[in-house]
């Protein structure tokens, strides 16, 4: 009897012993997804995110959607920061078009761990938006009334098949008459560091893509060592393509260990 309490008392302790590791070992491993923080370009504002929105929230992702005022740069930046502090996780920062500059200047905020560039624009550090066009047949179909005030908008008469070509009727109308105008003098603005240099990267390319020339997006995201992936879709990818575009998110939280453990079924 007294040899069986001893055993019993021997291996309590040593279960005791061995608790601290397990917990020090369930500790190790990360319990927070990836906050995904999405940044619109330009003329179509946060909005258009919905149906990746959905489909990331789907996933178990938390999504957080920046509205740009289009007014400089570092007013988007400071906008798109503001959302970024806001997460209580790793960050992965997703823009579309013009937003590809300023997820590339926001980028560098120490919560962002990657960035996805959705038929977006990424200079480097000391280059302007602007430079990015240059050596590259011009955008025929995409034009931009330059109002008075430095302002500008897409042509109406041009504005489907320029920016949202394989969207509805209905979407790409809604789309036109809801622009968001930007300050053209943006694409003058200088860099002062570029996030592709030091966060991992992924591009989505919207092959029939009519507001950048042709070989454009490829050769931005080749520079930044981009993981590259080509859909069909028009400009208005973010739209008609939310779940290519929320494989590839997931794919970069995976690659960075901050993927969801298990994923919310619909």
């Amino acid at each position: 009897m007294m040899r069986f309490i001893l055993l019993r008392k021997a291996i309590a302790a040593a279960l005791l012993g061995l608790a601290p590791a397990a917990e020090a070992q369930t500790a190790a491993v990360p319990s927070t997804p990836a906050r995904i923080v999405l940044v619109h370009g330009a003329f179509a504002d946060g909005s258009g995110w919905r149906g990746l929105y959905n489909a990331l929230t789907a996933r178990g992702y938390r999504v957080a959607i920046v509205q740009n005022p289009l007014t400089s740069l570092k007013d988007d930046v400071d906008a798109t920061t503001r959302v970024i502090e806001r997460q209580d996780g790793p960050v992965i920062l997703v823009g579309h078009s013009w937003g590809g500059t300023v997820i590339t200047a926001a980028g560098v905020h120490a919560k962002v761990k990657a960035l996805v560039y959705i038929s977006a624009l990424a200079p480097d550090a000391g280059e302007t938006t602007a430079q990015q066009y240059e050596g590259f047949p011009p955008a025929s179909e995409f034009v931009i009334d330059r109002q008075s005030d430095g302002y500008g908008f897409i042509d109406l008469q041009r504005f489907k098949a320029g920016f949202a070509a394989d969207t509805k009727d209905a979407d790409a109308a809604f789309l036109r008459d809801s622009q968001v105008p930007i300050n053209m003098s943006v694409f003058g603005t200088r860099l002062t560091q570029a996030a592709w240099h030091t966060r991992p990267s992924w591009a989505v390319i919207a092959q029939q893509d009519k507001a950048f020339g042709a070989g454009m997006l490829m050769h931005m995201a080749k520079r930044i060592g981009a993981k590259i992936t080509e859909v069909p879709g028009s400009h208005a990818v973010f739209m008609t393509q939310p779940e290519a575009i929320a494989r590839v998110i997931d794919s970069a939280a995976r690659d960075i260990g901050s993927a969801p453990r298990v994923a919310k079924v619909r």
